[in-house]
């Protein structure tokens, strides 16, 4: 009897030993040693509903970035922990994913994809001191001096100018536009490049509008535009409806000119009703934040490397979202702690800090705000390969900011 309990106490201290070591490796004997061991950073995006294509490129390469991150140290020695939430792209799902980061302890965040759900949380962000980073929400008005909010895309007046310019390079001189008058990205951008076609003696001759941005049915606008007589239509929509309904119903209604978009114009291939012309995708063209073919070490090892991983081409809103990541990275070995969110925050804002990204090489002007250039790229269509496979997108130009 006596041999049998001095076995089951021995028994019961190796495994109590046992759950002692697996507390240990990880947290230190509390939670509060598990976060100081990590870094968290949280992650808000659509990556469910409409704009799902955006949201699920934020997190493809967010973790790719954070991967590479800890397996060659972390951040100061520590591990990042990358924390996800689903906003939908609606900004009170946005406001409620903020909330329950800021709940568990969560000080950087990446986010959100559209200007108006990152437009949701951004004084949220000032109020809680969490440092806020969007890849992606270009409205002119997301970042503002001295606060907690930064991006890594250009804002919608600079990408409306460059398309301006590029319309003025084109020796285009009649256009129309087509816009959302409800949605912040789309009307902002279509004020912005009207303004600008102003500037440089571009008449707008026609503009319309939806209701929506889901809108499936742009014959009437498109009948317009003919009528016009225009040359080139900027239409601000998001992939899902350029590809299925946009371009499709401008051809058929005969506006066989330019239809020229932005950013959101990425990830269209993917988004495609089957059985559609695939030729009327020629001479569409969109201005974009980097270009996945540029020859740039940076690009094509991060491009190689998001394929390995994924079996697809980055959008950029993977590139942007790993941009973040970076400026993060660069912002708190800069503070020399990842604790002091406000040591952090003035790291981001010193505008004399150079960052070299997948969407190129920028510094932050004093909103927060990259200062940078956009690419302007086209599809093409081969029609001996057949099929959506002969569809593809180039390189036209790219117009840095020094060039408007």
């Amino acid at each position: 009897m006596k041999k049998l309990l001095a076995l089951l106490l021995a028994l019961c201290m190796v495994f109590a030993l046992a759950a002692c070591g697996e507390g240990g490796e990880n947290s230190g004997g509390g939670d509060d040693a598990a976060s100081g061991d990590t870094i968290k950073v949280g992650l808000i995006g659509p990556i469910t509903g409409s704009n799902a294509a955006y949201g699920n490129a934020m997190v493809e390469g967010a973790r790719l970035t954070v991967r590479e991150i800890n397996e060659n140290g972390g951040i100061l020695g520590k591990q990042v922990e990358l924390i996800e939430a689903d906003d939908r792209g609606d900004a009170t799902e946005c406001m409620n994913a903020f909330n329950n980061m800021v709940a568990e302890g969560v000080k950087y965040i990446i986010g959100s994809a559209t200007s108006g759900a990152t437009a949701a949380i951004t004084g949220m962000a000032n109020e809680e001191g969490v440092i806020l980073i969007s890849p992606s929400a270009t409205a002119d008005d997301i970042t503002t001096e001295d606060d907690y909010v930064f991006r890594a895309c250009f804002k919608d007046s600079l990408q409306g100018d460059i398309a301006a310019a590029w319309v003025q390079q084109q020796g285009i001189t009649r256009v129309g536009t087509i816009e959302c008058s409800a949605d912040t990205y789309s009307s902002g951008l279509v004020k912005s490049f009207t303004a600008a076609c102003e500037a440089r003696g571009i008449e707008v001759a026609a503009a319309e509008s939806t209701a929506t941005m889901d809108a499936q049915d742009f014959t009437n606008q498109f009948n317009s535009m003919v009528s016009a007589g225009v040359e080139l239509v900027y239409a601000i929509y998001y992939y899902d409806a350029v590809g299925a309904f946009l371009v499709p119903q401008a051809r058929a209604a005969g506006f066989d000119g330019i239809i020229m978009g932005a950013d959101g114009f990425d990830g269209t291939l993917d988004y495609i009703s089957e059985g559609t012309d695939y030729s009327v995708f020629s001479n569409v063209v969109y201005t974009n934040h980097y270009d996945a073919t540029d020859s740039s070490p940076v690009v094509q090892e991060y491009v190689t490397a998001y394929e390995a991983e994924y079996g697809a081409m980055p959008l950029c809103f993977a590139a942007l979202a790993s941009d973040c990541m970076m400026m993060l990275q660069t912002a708190i070995e800069t503070a020399g702690s990842a604790d002091d969110a406000a040591a952090v925050r003035d790291a981001l804002a010193d505008t004399s800090v150079t960052y070299e990204g997948v969407t190129g090489t920028f510094n932050l002007d004093e909103s927060g705000t990259p200062v940078k250039g956009a690419a302007v790229i086209e599809f093409v269509y081969d029609s001996s390969a057949g099929g959506l496979e002969g569809l593809g997108t180039r390189l036209v130009t790219t117009i840095s900011a020094d060039e408007l």
